[in-house]
């Protein structure tokens, strides 16, 4: 594991969008500021793009939205605040769910790739925008209740990772169904630096998916794990060059999308119960699911195309 040092962690959010680091010590702020945030980074890592539009015509200011692949069936959602390492605040996020909104709606979209740039999935959160809420804010609102809309997409999502993702960057890649990483991806949550605790499911997802003592060093420390690492503990399921990682996210969602899109979310719905049942209950609604693919058209389809030896033409019923 690498430390991850006095706080190198989640973002501090300066009202010119540069990125500050308050709780290091003088020196060692400059130091990192000047690791994380050069004059001048190379301009293939700087997504300046302007806004784009989504299907349902809706523009952003943190996100740039497209489909990609052959037939344009694959949604992908790229965070675009830079100067920021892609720091997750308030109108990023509500942005975010407009655009899973739109995909979910659109019947050409069978899977969708959230990214970031090539040095920043996701910094963390915006903690400028959070540090003065008081708790009696946090608990009477539900902060940060509508980070969560990821995980609820029935559409597959994969998280295409690279360079840092803390906090709430980790979060988010998380709640995603498939993390791809890049070589240089840094996963962490560091919360614990900043005198509080992971607020969107970092505790919960992380333990599930490294298990309890991994998951226990890294929120207790605030240390990073590499890419490499990831992929052992089993957070990671694949590992690609930086700069083949979103073509390689892109067509693993061009596959996914090409098969039945209904029975594509049964499938999903199925493995995410895993998580929430017992064995003997989940093993009951796999069983309720399968039995349900039999009244569709696809399955249908999709027997007749291998007894006949052909390519299955599924029509998502």
């Amino acid at each position: 594991m690498k430390a991850l040092g006095a706080g190198a962690g989640l973002c501090d959010i300066g009202a010119g969008g540069g990125v500050r680091l308050p709780w290091l010590s003088s020196a060692m702020a400059l130091l990192v500021r000047a690791l994380l945030c050069p004059a001048r980074a190379p301009a293939r890592l700087l997504l300046r793009a302007p806004a784009r539009l989504c299907s349902a015509g809706t523009q952003f200011q943190y996100l740039v939205v497209e489909k990609k692949g052959v037939k344009q069936n694959v949604g992908v959602i790229q965070l675009n605040r830079p100067k920021a390492l892609n720091a997750l605040c308030d109108g990023l996020m509500n942005e975010m769910n407009q655009a899973l909104d739109s995909f979910e709606k659109d019947p050409h979209v069978g899977a969708i790739v959230i990214t970031g740039s090539e040095k920043a999935f996701a910094a963390g959160a915006d903690i400028k925008e959070m540090q003065n809420r008081t708790f009696q804010e946090c608990y009477g609102g539900n902060f940060l209740a509508h980070w969560n809309r990821v995980s609820l997409v029935r559409k597959p999502v994969i998280a295409a990772v690279n360079g840092y993702a803390l906090g709430g960057g980790c979060e988010l890649a998380m709640m995603c169904d498939i993390i791809f990483a890049g070589e240089k991806a840094q996963f962490g949550q560091p919360e614990i630096l900043l005198g509080t605790i992971p607020g969107a499911g970092g505790t919960q997802r992380l333990t599930r998916a490294v298990g309890k003592s991994l998951a226990m060093e890294m929120v207790l420390t605030g240390d990073r794990i590499s890419a490499q690492e990831a992929k052992e503990a089993g957070l990671v399921s694949k590992i690609y060059p930086v700069e083949k990682l979103l073509e390689e996210a892109i067509s693993c969602g061009e596959k996914i999308a090409g098969n039945s899109k209904l029975v594509t979310a049964m499938a999903k719905e199925a493995v995410n119960a895993a998580f929430e049942m017992t064995l003997t209950e989940g093993n009951k609604m796999e069983k309720r699911l399968f039995h349900a693919t039999f009244a569709t058209d696809d399955r249908k389809e999709g027997m007749a195309a291998f007894v006949e030896k052909r390519k299955a033409n599924f029509t998502d019923h």
